[in-house]
């Protein structure tokens, strides 16, 4: 049964540290009944297993200045580290899918097997996920693993959010090639 719970009082509870909200159940059913069957799509699985072919061979040095690139084009007019995540079809079919949801989610990205961004719905702050649970915990860990953050609030939106992660296999090996990052509004857990 799902609780609805007015924002304020939501917001409440999540401003009180004694009373933390554990709302990994919620996020985990939200994932299992809205987000999980897009992680199967053949564009977002050929587009991860063909940026792991030219990935798979960069140094962490190489990675982290791909990752120092992101981070100085993030708000500037000159991107072309970003344009080539967020331009590509990917990128449009997750922003779709963000449409569709009404609010419901805030942001999809999806990261290759080293932990950079394939897609992105939107600009992430940096380029490189590998040293973040939302990547170690999930693709680092196995093809049923799955990550969820407090719930914060979101200064650029104002409103709450989780993010859910969770690893994304490849159906023809069962490896896990990458990941899914999604942040979920809360007031839609609750």
């Amino acid at each position: 049964m799902k609780i609805h719970l007015p924002l304020a009082l939501v917001a409440g509870f999540l401003a009180t540290p004694s009373l933390a909200v554990d709302a990994s159940d919620a996020m985990g059913g939200f994932l299992d009944d809205n987000i999980v069957g897009w992680a199967s799509d053949a564009m977002i699985l050929d587009a991860i297993r063909a940026q792991n072919t030219e990935t798979a061979g960069l140094t962490q040095t190489e990675i982290d200045a791909m990752d120092a690139r992101w981070r100085a084009e993030v708000g500037t007019g000159a991107t072309p580290t970003i344009d080539g995540v967020m331009k590509n079809p990917v990128s449009d079919m997750l922003r779709g899918h963000v449409d569709a949801m009404a609010g419901k989610v805030t942001e999809i990205f999806v990261m290759d097997a080293r932990g950079l961004n394939v897609a992105s719905s939107t600009v992430t702050s940096d380029y490189w996920q590998g040293d973040e649970e939302k990547f170690s915990a999930t693709a680092g860990v196995g093809p049923d693993a799955r990550h969820f953050s407090e719930i914060e609030k979101d200064e650029s939106t104002g409103s709450y959010q989780g993010q859910a992660s969770f690893a994304i296999t490849d159906p023809d090996t069962g490896a896990v090639i990458g990941a899914m990052t999604v942040g979920i509004n809360a007031e839609s857990l609750f």
